[in-house]
């Protein structure tokens, strides 16, 4: 018999989320004209539009300083001591992308800041410091921000599913949007099924490996969910997968119904779902961000008021690590979204043609870095300037 799922006095979750993306747009059709592939090989069968790519003078640091400035631009500095940057495309070995972000953002010096890296699961291993650190003192917030570049070899297996864009939200008590419930599952798995060498721009990936791992992970995080108190599957109301690409979640969700004991159609499943996968099908793979837009878009595109209904949320990193938990949203979740925003960084990328998409692909190998300057491209508020004397340079507009 499962214990009673854990109800908090102070509950304690995410406040507000937004996100922000790559200055350009690549249509897959445009990929598939080029490669004599019929599209709907990317439309159908992978559940894949548009990847955003980042212009010449914009990465991790820059998406993720523009998403967390809009979180600062709401909700001011105030309680906030710690910032914590998620990211499998970390753009040095030592100094962490956040302390660039806390830079350009010009944040309090009392604010710790780390780096946190397992594949795509860092950012909910993010969100679950950030909850213990909230719960040891109500009166702190937590700022966390989760930003990749999802980059394959051009001519791969991969190269359809890429993508690029930054989540950022602010943990705290009494929050506006998702109250998280404290019933979490955890799976880890020591396997070879993705990984991107310290001298490869470009991931490695054994695509059926990397499912069978993903399904696997799905199955084990969410028994130790039921194992810690969690709420049994028909008491969860929706559900978010981390969406290397959209069907994935489809497939997990199938695997997940499979193991519970129900039905799994595959078109129903695919419905069941569809209103979390309209960001990561217009933007592509963003790793650890991923999941957190699969959530935005249910908030955002979910036609439903969803007040007080629980989420399933299920984040796997490869290699591999997951997670399954759920929260609450709150009463009054619609006033605090950013759908206008989210509709215009998406409708204002710059679509690339195939040539340029293959100029602004940096291959696979990383080579020795000299100083360099970057053409300013983006309007975004923050750029990232180039390198001198082996510094990144970013500039604040």
């Amino acid at each position: 018999m499962n214990a009673p799922v854990n109800t908090a006095v102070n509950p304690i979750g995410i406040h507000d989320i937004t996100f922000a993306t790559g200055h350009h747009s690549f249509a897959l059709e445009t990929l598939a004209a080029k490669h004599g592939i019929d599209v709907g090989k990317f439309h159908k069968g992978i559940g894949q539009e548009v990847m955003s790519q980042p212009a010449a003078d914009e990465d991790i640091v820059t998406m993720a300083a523009t998403a967390a400035k809009r979180i600062i631009d709401r909700n001011g500095t105030d309680g906030i001591r710690t910032l914590l940057f998620a990211t499998e495309s970390g753009v040095d070995q030592s100094k962490s992308a956040g302390v660039y972000v806390h830079g350009l953002l010009g944040l309090p010096s009392r604010v710790r800041t780390i780096e946190m890296k397992q594949a795509c699961y860092s950012g909910v291993g993010a969100l679950q410091v950030a909850l213990g650190i909230v719960a040891r003192n109500p009166q702190e917030k937590v700022l966390v921000v989760a930003s990749d570049v999802a980059r394959y070899d051009l001519n791969s297996g991969g190269e359809p599913t890429q993508g690029a864009a930054a989540a950022a939200f602010l943990v705290q008590a009494n929050p506006g949007i998702l109250a998280v419930e404290p019933a979490s599952g955890v799976y880890t798995y020591d396997v070879q099924d993705f990984w991107r060498p310290n001298d490869r721009h470009t991931a490695l990936v054994d695509g059926k490996l990397s499912i069978d791992a993903y399904l696997n992970a799905v199955r084990g995080a969410y028994d130790d969910f039921i194992d810690h108190g969690g709420a049994d599957f028909a008491a969860i109301d929706r559900f978010c997968y981390h969406q290397p690409f959209t069907k994935m979640a489809v497939k997990a969700h199938m695997a997940l119904r499979e193991h519970v004991g129900l039905s799994a159609d595959k078109a129903e499943t695919a419905a069941e779902l569809e209103t979390t996968m309209h960001y990561n099908r217009m933007i592509g793979n963003s790793y650890t961000a991923s999941v957190f837009l699969a959530l935005m878009s249910l908030l955002e595109t979910e036609s439903d008021n969803l007040v007080g209904k629980r989420v399933g949320i299920l984040s796997y990193g490869s290699g591999a690590v997951a997670e399954f938990f759920t929260g609450t949203i709150v009463d009054g979740y619609q006033k605090l979204l950013h759908a206008d925003e989210h509709k215009k960084a998406l409708d204002s990328r710059e679509p690339l043609t195939y040539d340029a998409y293959r100029d602004l692909h940096p291959g696979t190998r990383v080579a020795d870095i000299t100083d360099y300057d970057t053409p300013e491209v983006t309007d975004a508020p923050f750029r990232f300037a180039g390198v001198k004397d082996h510094s990144r340079i970013y500039q604040r507009r």
